[in-house]
């Protein structure tokens, strides 16, 4: 015989238990785990008033924004929407049947306000990390760096050419006319457009698409597991995004001690600072390719062909005969060595050799050794599988924008950025303890007879 639902809601009370209601292998079990808040509290004491009404509980304002972030919801008034409707949400956030949800408002109040002034995010972040380490998750021998850029939550058309905004300043917003005041006075580069909406957002035309105003989050994860062991947020620049990675090995080194044996980055990292900086000052072993305009495509020897003799500081070429240092170290951090124009005049290689230039010439890094160090390791065991590893950066970039659907900003400037960032590296790393480390259990009747 065909049931029908009797569809009474009258009833005046219910015997409910929310704990039972949430099946045994939700990811947010899984999370709530390995999440410990306890410490939040404590570091945001002196920010909070000793009158006046209680506020919200600022770990359940953290707890809501953490199931935002792992399950893609980018939108906090959906959020509450969301939290108020989910029972699994309202479980892992603490909150009861009755209990009502903040509003949507509070979190821009609190997080322009508390939380960016005292670091909040970046806190939660490193306890993350620290309990990553707890688990065995973290080995410290070996982290990749990359950087992904992220389109910022500006209009392409909203833009002003700075030489616009300095000649007329009626025409640019009060914020750019500071940016570009604070850009003069550093002596940093001047971008060819400025978003009026967002000034510390770059031009870019890196998502291989139409230029665009982005950020890059940058990354350095250890390979082992492929956790984040720290995230930064910088303009959509080069050489910003090569020194974020120094700033994120010394903060790495400092806060949780930690030290890699190798680093695994791109050509990007591979500039001839940076490599100095990781060997000479670091010790640590770059796995990355070297940035390396010597080589020639005219047929002309290259300067592989040249051998240095680092005991008299001299070069000699393949006809025998010496190039010696000029002594004069150029802007880019070189020294010129020059061939004599009576050796090379007589020299029977001089067509194969500079035959449009009186003598050879040589630019040699003061940190050729240490590039000279990155090209030994490219033939080792080491650096193929590094090249492997570094996949798991990759990896993490896709899951951001795909599965946590981070591909535009919410948050405007560069401090909104790292809000943005910070707690999508930590859902990332609470997603991988609670998939790794949480033994899967079979789905049983939720709801008992």
């Amino acid at each position: 015989m065909m049931g029908q639902q009797a569809g009474n809601q009258e009833r005046l009370f219910y015997s409910f238990n929310l704990e039972e209601h949430v099946p045994a292998d939700h990811l947010l079990r899984g999370i709530n785990k390995f999440l410990d808040l306890s410490a939040l509290r404590r570091e945001l004491a002196p920010f909070y008033s000793h009158t006046g009404r209680p506020s919200i509980d600022p770990e359940l304002m953290v707890r809501m924004l953490i199931v935002g972030y792992c399950f893609g919801i980018r939108s906090e008034r959906r959020l509450c929407e969301e939290v108020y409707l989910n029972l699994a949400y309202r479980w892992f956030c603490r909150l009861g049947l009755e209990d009502e949800v903040p509003d949507h408002s509070t979190f821009s109040k609190n997080r322009h306000g508390r939380f960016r002034e005292s670091g909040a995010f970046r806190h939660v972040f490193e306890t993350v990390v620290q309990r990553c380490m707890a688990e065995g998750l973290v080995g410290g021998e070996g982290f990749a760096v990359d950087a992904s850029v992220i389109k910022a939550d500006v209009s392409r058309a909203r833009s002003i050419e700075p030489g616009i905004a300095k000649s007329d300043p009626s025409q640019a917003t009060q914020a750019v006319t500071e940016y570009l005041a604070a850009l003069e006075a550093s002596g940093s580069s001047i971008p060819a457009n400025v978003s009026l909406t967002d000034p510390e957002a770059r031009w870019t035309a890196a998502p291989a698409g139409p230029a665009v105003f982005a950020y890059s989050t940058n990354y350095l994860v250890d390979v082992d597991a492929g956790i984040i062991v720290d995230v930064e947020a910088t303009p959509a620049l080069r050489s910003a995004e090569v020194d974020s990675a120094r700033s994120m090995l010394e903060r790495v080194e400092e806060r949780l001690r930690l030290k890699p044996e190798r680093l695994i980055g791109d050509t990007a990292y591979g500039a001839a600072p940076m490599l100095g900086w990781l060997v000479e000052q670091k010790q640590i072993e770059p796995h990355v390719p070297v940035w390396d305009r010597s080589e020639r495509t005219d047929g002309t020897l290259n300067r592989g062909e040249f051998r240095f003799n680092a005991t008299d500081d001299r070069y000699e070429c393949p006809g025998g005969k010496h190039l010696t240092s000029t002594g004069r170290l150029t802007s880019e951090g070189t020294l010129l060595y020059r061939a004599s124009t009576t050796d090379c005049q007589s020299c029977v290689l001089k067509a194969r050799c500079c035959p449009n230039t009186p003598s050879r010439k040589i630019a040699r890094s003061i940190h050729e050794s240490s590039r000279d160090v990155a090209r030994a390791l490219t033939n080792t065991d080491a650096y193929r599988k590094s090249r492997k590893d570094r996949k798991k950066v990759e990896i993490l970039f896709a899951h951001l924008k795909r599965i946590l659907k981070l591909d535009r900003l919410r948050l405007r400037g560069k401090a909104g950025a790292e809000d943005e960032f910070l707690l999508a590296a930590t859902a990332q790393n609470l997603r991988r303890m609670a998939k790794w480390l949480v033994p899967r259990t079979p789905n049983v009747n939720l709801a008992p007879a």
